[in-house]
């Protein structure tokens, strides 16, 4: 008898256990359902937002060009294009996860181009997921801390997957930023331009802070952009070359910039 009421309270300890469990997955299963699905509602929202536009609005560009941010984590890529198109410094910067995206429109002498700007994650575990927003661009900026040495140091790596990843003709220039932190620099002018020169970049110090160079940063690798356009260096039928053109657009000009209203917030 007690062998027998033994064996059946151990049955009902296993079977409570069992029941404990299936609910504790369908929880837990519910729970990342609910996060997929509101990532997903975001998602939604801004290629539908982003589909509407183009389908309804007017286009007021001529040219279209694709450019990513790459560098370490905390060397200022989101506060460069942040100051770039909102033309304000971020104080307190939230690290980027995954990819950020920005727009703003430049003028070339009567025509404009619309710049689409994808801001990507620096930390090592998202390379893997940024490395296929390397693909279509024709400009590269590559960003470094001047007060920290070892953002310096892993130029060679990132500047390695621009060159396997983008196409032969992308434009990468290499950017020294918080140039106002000039008390606490760590790698000299002379050195970041020599190797900006050996490797085929376009260089210069910014502040993301000040506003310094901000300007010329995303407007310099443009124009060189556009002269390989005009000198029929890009082909503009091939999709890799990260360059849209309307054919019914003005041509010629001298580059300058003009500041565009950013969209807030999602709505939906």
């Amino acid at each position: 008898m007690k062998g027998w009421l033994w064996e059946r309270g151990r049955g009902r300890v296993f079977f409570g256990f069992f029941f404990f469990f299936v609910f504790f997955l369908y929880e837990l299963n519910w729970m990342i359902w609910v996060a997929l699905r509101e990532q997903e509602s975001v998602l939604t929202c801004s290629v539908f937002y982003f589909s509407a536009t183009m389908a309804t609005a007017p286009y007021n560009y001529s040219y279209i060009f694709k450019y990513i941010i790459i560098g370490d984590m905390g060397v200022g890529k989101s506060c460069l294009l942040h100051q770039f198109t909102e033309k304000k410094f971020m104080a307190d910067c939230p690290h980027t996860i995954g990819v950020e995206f920005g727009t703003r429109i430049i003028e070339v002498s009567g025509q404009k181009i619309k710049l689409q700007i994808w801001d990507t994650a620096g930390q090592e575990r998202f390379r893997a997921v940024t490395r296929s927003y390397y693909r279509g661009a024709a400009g590269a900026l590559m960003v470094y801390d001047i007060t920290r040495r070892s953002t310096y140091n892993h130029l060679s790596s990132w500047l390695t997957d621009a060159r396997n990843l983008t196409n032969p003709n992308t434009v990468i220039i290499l950017i020294g930023n918080k140039a106002d932190l000039e008390a606490q620099r760590d790698v000299t002018y002379e050195e970041a331009k020599q190797f900006a020169e050996e490797n085929g970049l376009l260089f210069l110090e910014a502040s993301a802070k000040t506003g310094e160079n901000v300007e010329d940063a995303f407007l310099e690798a443009a124009k060189k952009i556009y002269q390989n356009i005009q000198d029929g260096s890009l082909d503009l039928n091939a999709a890799e070359s990260g360059v849209q053109h309307k054919p019914s657009a003005p041509q010629g000009g001298r580059l300058t910039s003009e500041p565009q209203p950013q969209r807030e917030g999602c709505g939906c």
